[in-house]
């Protein structure tokens, strides 16, 4: 298989672009896409479920769900929803942004609700054929977005449900900076946890926008062929995903953007 072949759209690359069109662009060169809920409930669930289904694109994960550090029933409710999605699409996974310091909390009660959570959730999930895919995200996001950092902080959340109930996201924007990062790929795949894995690339200085600054392919400082061979090597042939959250993409046709993306990956991984 060609590492073309593996090559994964994830729509927020080219966030303004019509869900359709996207999809269409990904059936005509027998790439997968990454949807995200918002799009697909404009759309609605079924018809986005055919609209994949007719042109035989592959889901390979919902975008997102989570932001569960304060675990009130209108969250798990919303989570559960998600999942439903998530089943109805055809995606595997279902990708978990834990969420941030709830107002008048601290990072430890945040995470002890990230537990409560999946405990909740995590038997609807697996009823239902959907990984929990826990993403880690980097620390500079710990106290607005997720409190959970590392890919063995977010192995360690997932160690007490079955891997087809709970996964990781080995995401090398979040994660490249780690010193134990490679050890922890080789835990996550041991256990059978690696239910997504996404590239973008980390360039410098970062822009004024750090959530919307993600680097194209090659534009950055990280190894990505190195991830890429790692995570090859411990037994995963997935999908490789690739979600860029960047202005100057989405300010874009989503056309051109899609092309880029997919050119920019086979050179990575050349």
């Amino acid at each position: 298989m060609s590492v073309l072949e593996r090559f994964s759209f994830n729509h927020a690359t080219a966030k303004f672009w019509d869900q359709r069109e996207a999809v269409e662009a990904c059936a005509r060169t027998g790439s997968g896409i990454g949807l995200w809920r918002e799009p697909v409930q404009e759309m609605g669930v079924e018809a986005s479920a055919k609209l994949v289904q007719d042109a035989g694109v592959q889901v390979t994960s919902l975008c997102r769900a989570g932001f569960f550090t304060d675990p009130t029933p209108a969250a798990i409710d919303d989570n559960r929803r998600a999942i439903d999605e998530a089943a109805a699409l055809g995606a595997p996974s279902l990708v978990l942004v834990s969420g941030p310091i709830p107002e008048g909390g601290t990072i430890d009660s945040a995470r002890e609700g990230v537990k409560e959570a999946l405990a909740v959730l995590a038997p609807y999930a697996l009823e239902r054929g959907v990984t929990l895919a826990i993403e880690p995200l980097h620390p500079m996001f710990a106290s607005d977005r997720c409190v959970v950092t590392t890919l063995n902080e977010a192995l360690d959340l997932a160690a007490p449900f079955t891997a087809e109930a709970v996964g990781v996201v080995v995401d090398t924007y979040h994660i490249w900076w780690d010193p134990e990062v490679w050890r922890g790929i080789a835990r996550a795949a041991t256990e059978g946890r690696i239910a997504s894995f996404q590239l973008a690339d980390w360039i410098t200085p970062l822009p004024a926008g750090v959530l919307t600054g993600r680097g194209q392919l090659g534009d950055g400082c990280i190894d990505l062929k190195r991830y890429q061979e790692t995570v090859d090597a411990t037994g995963f042939g997935g999908p490789i995903e690739v979600e860029l959250f960047n202005d100057a993409l989405w300010a874009r046709p989503g056309a051109e953007v899609f092309a880029e993306t997919r050119a920019a990956f086979a050179n990575a991984l050349a």
